[in-house]
């Protein structure tokens, strides 16, 4: 199911036009999560919209809930945790800063 889920995620990501869509199967790695999600918004209010978009989908087609959201508020780095899968949504200032994708590779 995780892997369905993310592919749901990542859907609903490119409907949005998310920019560089990075999945990582992290399962080996640590022991919160199976997979992770890194995309890039132009722009905070894109990121919000990604991450609405990302929990609605997951939701109304496989009936999965977000065990919760961090970051909405202001919208540079949003968080959102579906249990199996982590998306990490930032704008393009805050993904090169921090480079998360090099601590699942």
């Amino acid at each position: 199911m995780s892997e369905k889920l993310k592919n749901t995620i990542i859907e609903a990501l490119e409907d949005l036009k998310g920019v560089d869509i990075k999945s990582f199967f992290v399962q080996d790695i640590v022991a919160y999560t199976d997979w992770t999600i890194t995309v890039t918004g132009t722009s905070s209010r894109h990121n919000k919209t990604l991450a609405h978009k990302a929990v609605e989908k997951a939701r109304l087609e496989l009936n999965i809930k977000s065990i919760g959201t961090e970051g909405e508020s202001e919208g540079e780095w949003i968080l959102v945790d579906f249990g199996d899968v982590v998306l990490h949504i930032m704008t393009a200032e805050m993904r090169d800063f921090y480079q998360i994708e090099q601590l699942f590779v």
